[in-house]
């Protein structure tokens, strides 16, 4: 926001120069961007009338005039401006003066017509970056007077970036309130008082959509003159600001949310059918802008409508058809309360960004409307005249801001800060900021005022309390801490185990959105119920992940296209799942998940090149099994999962519990997903695996351990890991170890079996096993193997 720092110092004017004042405001959070004179550097101009204006004997577009600047003699000037007439006030650069860029005015001859001066644009005086002809002045500008007394140019516009939260210093009252806390003095508000109505004029006023507009004031203002002039003075601070002048009833609705902060509006009354409606915009609505193009209305747009049409884009921007134009002499003027909410990201989409939708996404006081429309309607009946009938307001309480009661405790002061503020103090800061306090038992109970939306918990109060004491008043203090033996359960893994080990065999890690596209989160998972957000980024990042994969494949793809030709990728993150039974309606569940892609060695002389299976990634998941110590518990079974290949699909339990699944990117989601050859990916319950089992000790056996290898028949349907189950239970503690060593299939074995080779390893703890114990608990082996699963020893 730009603004006059005499304008601001017309409300509070502490004794700081320019330099200090810029500094004092960014330091409290609103950061000046810039400092700028209001005009250029210039002297020797003062004003001027032109007593006589006629044309210039040798040149068409060039005039001759003399001027009166108050001396003995009138000063004859050649002018070529279009505007200069006689009886016109005037700023007139005299001869020695000195304009912007070192610019020094002498006397000279212009197609032989003396020329002893220059009469001056705001263009030229550095006031203006471009300007229709010479500076017209008022009539009662007093002649001889400098310019720049005149105009009070010895003054500076300074820009402040505030932050999102601070809309309550997007106007000079809420700047001048903030300069006052911060040097501990009082503001000097402009007094507004109610205008009496003098005609009974009233438009009815219906709020069709109450919670966007809880609000709406209207009041009627007839026979005004429009050719009216706008003071000066309320020119200069408009400019200083950085809006033009446009016309009388348009400049004092910007003088208002300019001084105020709160935005208003003007509609011609003769353009308006019926009553006032607050609604949102009908499917496919149009209106004319004011600046000539054609809106084509969202259902989600508020209005400002009458009975038959759409008026205006509700704190955005006004209609081309109801604004006020030349000739208008009955007007509409409006002061309303907007939800930022509505408002927020309708004018961007739109194309558009206004001041006034700039206040209202942020947020305007609800309790300022009154104030706006008695100064707006003051000033419009000081400048243009006309009789004001009395203020129609429409309003739903239920739907107006809440004022917000927040505690702010000395012990969490003293500890956020790391200094002690006396409590005076804390209580002067916050009663000047505007907040009702009361204070006992080291306790402030502080009412925020309607006009701060950014305060709501105690960390604001004490954001609030250190930047107007001021950072640079806390001392810095070295902060101080003993050393503390941190807790840790040796039976819980730290996550950044199973990060570490899926580095170490080749992996790195990918960090992924948690809001993906619908459309290839439904091919992946066709059955899943996601959350769709109400306000997405993009419709490609509309959804919540039901599981990582999504956002794996997609990095897996992005690689791919960039001539990667072997990827290994994992994420740790949450998935995102509908449940009616947690909290907010949605469980969260930390999941670890991974991705294979390519060959299974990068290209090398001596390794045979060979793509990656179902096996390697089940040999990725097995050791990540493998920390956590219990691998028995844990356990793969052959099932769909929807987005996997039926063949190559596998769920991961714990006991009877499904925690996971591994498996093929369906073939037929291959091209759609835009992989070019097969991809292997698995995801896991974290929770599963940070749980430990604690290996226990036991003394090494002195005896020496036995090997038996036996091989059997069994049909091709039984599953290798159910039979080497049965084996450890009947093995039982003399079973040390056990490793399947061959399978074979072929020449000498009936269709339809296998045959398998299993290495027992046996070994007691307490003795030497002797030939009889070993034969017996092999041939307890084979006939449970027998009686389970049909199997015959081999031949």
């Amino acid at each position: 926001m730009k603004f006059s720092e005499k304008w601001l110092r017309e409300w509070v004017n502490p004794a700081i120069d320019t330099e200090a004042l810029s500094e004092q405001l960014s330091m409290a959070g609103l950061e000046v961007d810039g400092v700028d004179a209001v005009a250029g550097d210039f002297s020797g101009v003062v004003i001027g009338e032109v007593v006589e204006c006629g044309q210039h004997p040798d040149a068409d577009k060039l005039r001759v005039t003399k001027i009166n600047v108050g001396e003995d003699e009138l000063l004859d000037i050649v002018c070529g401006a279009a505007n200069c007439r006689q009886g016109l006030k005037v700023a007139v650069a005299k001869v020695g003066a000195v304009l912007p860029g070192d610019f020094k005015i002498k006397k000279a001859k212009l197609r032989g017509q003396p020329s002893h001066g220059m009469l001056c644009a705001f263009e030229e005086l550095g006031m203006a970056e471009s300007s229709d002809g010479i500076l017209e002045l008022p009539a009662d500008a007093p002649i001889g007077q400098c310019i720049r007394e005149y105009f009070n140019l010895d003054d500076v516009t300074i820009d402040v970036d505030l932050t999102a939260n601070r809309s309550d210093c997007l106007g000079i009252k809420g700047l001048a309130r903030e300069v006052g806390v911060l040097n501990s003095q009082d503001v000097t508000e402009v007094a507004i008082a109610a205008v009496e109505p003098t005609i009974e004029d009233t438009i009815n006023i219906e709020l069709v959509n109450s919670q966007a507009c809880p609000r709406y004031l209207g009041r009627i203002i007839k026979g005004i003159n429009l050719e009216a002039t706008t003071p000066l003075w309320m020119v200069e601070k408009l400019r200083r600001s950085g809006v033009r002048s446009i016309d009388p009833v348009v400049d004092v609705t910007n003088y208002v949310l300019l001084e105020l902060g709160h935005p208003m509006h003007a509609f011609d009354l003769a353009a308006i059918e019926g009553g006032i409606q607050v609604r949102n915009a009908n499917e496919n609505e149009e209106l004319v802008l004011l600046d000539g193009n054609t809106a084509k209305l969202n259902p989600s747009t508020l209005l400002i409508a009458d009975n038959n049409k759409a008026l205006a884009m509700a704190g955005i921007f006004g209609g081309e058809g109801s604004g006020v134009k030349e000739g208008t002499q009955d007007i509409l003027l409006e002061s309303a309360f907007f939800a930022p909410l509505a408002i927020a990201g309708q004018a961007r989409s739109y194309g558009l960004h206004t001041d006034a939708s700039h206040r209202y996404e942020r947020g305007v006081d609800p309790k300022l409307q009154h104030d706006a429309m008695e100064r707006a309607t003051a000033l419009l009946l000081e400048i243009v005249g006309g009789e004001a009938g009395p203020v129609v307001e429409a309003v739903s309480e239920a739907d107006l801001p809440v004022e917000k009661s927040v505690t702010l405790r000395r012990e969490r002061l003293d500890r956020v800060i790391g200094y002690h503020i006396e409590d005076a103090k804390v209580t002067d800061i916050l009663t000047r900021l505007g907040l009702t306090v009361e204070f006992a038992n080291d306790t402030w109970n502080a009412q925020v005022p309607s006009y701060r939306f950014d305060i709501s918990i105690e960390e604001d109060l004490i954001e609030e309390v250190a930047r107007v004491f001021g950072y640079n008043n806390i001392p810095n203090v070295a902060p101080t801490a003993a050393l503390k033996m941190t807790t840790h359960q040796e039976a819980k893994l730290p996550v950044a185990k199973f990060r570490n080990e899926l580095v170490a065999r080749g992996y790195q890690e990918a960090i992924t959105y948690s809001f993906v596209d619908p459309k290839v989160q439904q091919q992946l998972h066709p059955q899943s119920d996601a959350l769709v957000l109400p306000h997405p980024i993009s419709i490609e990042m509309s959804a919540m992940r039901v599981s990582l994969l999504t956002g794996l494949i997609n990095t897996v793809v992005y690689n791919q296209n960039r001539q990667q030709s072997r990827l290994r990728f994992f994420e740790h993150g949450l998935k995102f799942l509908k449940d009616e039974t947690a909290e907010n309606g949605v469980s969260q569940i930390a999941v670890l998940g991974g991705i294979i892609y390519g060959n299974t060695h990068n290209e090398h002389w001596s390794i045979e090149s060979k793509p990656v299976d179902f096996f390697d990634a089940k040999g990725d998941v097995e050791a990540l099994i493998a920390l956590t110590n219990d691998e028995s518990r844990f356990s793969f079974k052959a099932e769909t999962n929807d987005g996997l290949h039926p063949g190559q699909s596998a769920s991961i339990y714990l006991d009877d519990k499904k925690v996971g699944f591994i498996g093929a990117v369906h073939p037929q989601l291959q091209k759609s997903l835009g992989l070019n050859n097969a991809a292997f990916v698995f995801e896991i319950e974290a929770d599963t695996l940070v749980a430990r089992k604690l290996p226990e000790a036991v003394s090494v056996s002195k005896f020496p351990s036995n090997r038996r290898d036996i091989a059997i028949l069994v049909a091709d349907d039984v599953k290798i890991g159910d039979i080497l189950n049965s084996i450890e239970k009947v093995g039982g503690n003399q079973l040390v170890d056990l490793n399947l060593f061959d399978v074979y299939k072929g020449k000498g074995i009936e269709p339809g079996f296998k045959s398998l080779a299993i290495a027992l390893t046996l070994q007691a703890a307490d003795k030497t096993l002797e030939e009889n114990d070993i034969n017996t608990l092999v041939e307890n082996v084979v006939a449970e193997l027998a009686n389970k699963f049909n199997a015959s020893l081999r031949d």
